[in-house]
């Protein structure tokens, strides 16, 4: 089955397909052989995480100068997209470390930062993007981490909740209150070592899908982190927080469409070899139509996807117009992934439901699709805020 790579999908420049194909070569090669098992241990491979590395799948945005692939969002997104029709939860770590980390620290920190902390994503740091805690998920307003002023900086405390990344990060980025009301929290952005004193990294969570992908409560008790942690402005966490979770829902709508694709792709490979009464299944127009039916959803979505990119990396879009169009995205993503599927599941009967098979596998991890970074009524509330009043709702949601 054609993808992005293959077919030229959404007007791509040959140098895009061309890194699309090649980023698909490394995931057949080097992830593929081990997806099963991660899935079982519920813990990515350390060789597959050091491949990603030695490929500069984990710094794509950072410059050459800084020892990374010197890419941009398109490029961010079709390795995520890619990536994920072999294995959704490597697409994870993709897509946190790219589409949060780099672009958090190249768009809003300083000279110094950006030499400090760029070449170390790029050559193997994981990242991780703490925000979210036990009460504070779609509504992410209502952390209730506090960063305190003292000697030379601040000392933050609190406990984060449901951190992808965490087991193999080396690097946080902590979302702190310093200031502002209740209702209206002022909230400033950290970068904080693992090996900090006072930061403690809890067991993974076990989850129904996506299972290799890490994801881990982080206490923070009184860790000191000096003025040049503060990521942007004391108090600019609020949009800091904004315009990386934009970009964050782009880097989720090309997992889902990743994911879609590659069940499809196992969907329609079933339905060629599989024979019953003496002829292959895909020959039955009850097989067929409803996988051609798909594949013109996932064009679909793929589209509105590479758009929204181009809307979101061009810099000419009004922050409404980036706001609903990386919510519109994301959630058409999440249906025709969860969609696809589910049918594909069907489609190989009882194999599907059997684990030696990947179909059911795609299943559980779509279903995350729409809960994390907004869920499904989060997007909507930002889509109809921006046609309705024409601005944007107060919260942008976003961790689960």
């Amino acid at each position: 089955m054609s993808g992005p790579a293959e077919d030229g999908a959404a007007g791509l420049s040959p140098a895009e397909r061309a890194w699309a194909a090649r980023v698909r070569e490394v995931a057949r090669t080097a992830i593929a052989p081990h997806v099963r098992d991660m899935d079982t241990a519920a813990a990515l491979d350390d060789k597959v995480v050091r491949t990603l590395s030695e490929e500069g799948l984990l710094g794509i945005e950072v410059s050459a100068a800084y020892g990374g692939a010197g890419g941009g969002l398109m490029e961010t997104v079709l390795a995520i997209e890619e990536i994920a029709r072999v294995d959704p939860a490597v697409a994870v770590l993709v897509d946190v470390q790219n589409a949060l980390l780099v672009n958090a620290v190249a768009g809003h920190g300083s000279g110094d930062q950006k030499r400090r902390y760029l070449p170390r994503l790029a050559s193997g740091t994981v990242g991780a993007y703490a925000i979210s805690e036990e009460h504070a998920g779609s509504d992410a307003f209502a952390l209730a981490t506090h960063a305190e002023p003292s000697d030379g900086g601040h000392e933050l405390s609190g406990r984060k909740y449901w951190i992808t990344n965490a087991a193999e990060a080396g690097l946080f980025l902590v979302f702190a209150r310093t200031g502002g009301t209740e209702a209206n929290p002022s909230l400033t952005a950290f970068m904080v070592e693992r090996d900090a004193p006072g930061v403690t990294v809890g067991e993974r969570i076990a989850k129904m899908g996506i299972r290799a992908s890490s994801t881990c409560e982080v206490l923070l008790d009184r860790v000191t982190v000096g003025r040049p942690d503060v990521l942007g402005a004391v108090g600019g966490g609020n949009q800091l927080m904004v315009d990386t979770l934009n970009i964050g829902k782009a880097g989720i709508g090309a997992q889902l469409v990743g994911l879609a694709q590659g069940a499809l792709d196992l969907g329609i490979r079933y339905a060629q070899e599989r024979r019953q009464f003496g002829e292959r299944i895909g020959d039955f127009q009850g097989v067929r139509f409803p996988l051609a039916a798909l594949a013109a959803e996932i064009a679909a979505a793929r589209a509105l996807l590479y758009d929204t990119v181009r809307l979101l990396a061009g810099g000419d879009g009004s922050p409404e117009e980036c706001l609903r169009a990386a919510a519109m995205a994301k959630y058409i993503a999440s249906e025709v992934a969860e969609r696809t599927a589910s049918h594909v599941v069907e489609t190989l009967g009882g194999n599907g439901f059997a684990t030696a098979f990947l179909a059911e596998k795609f299943y559980r991890d779509a279903k995350i699709g729409k809960i994390y970074e907004g869920t499904s009524n989060m997007q909507f509330r930002t889509i109809s805020a921006t046609l309705f009043t024409g601005g944007p709702p107060r919260a942008a949601g976003e961790g689960p």
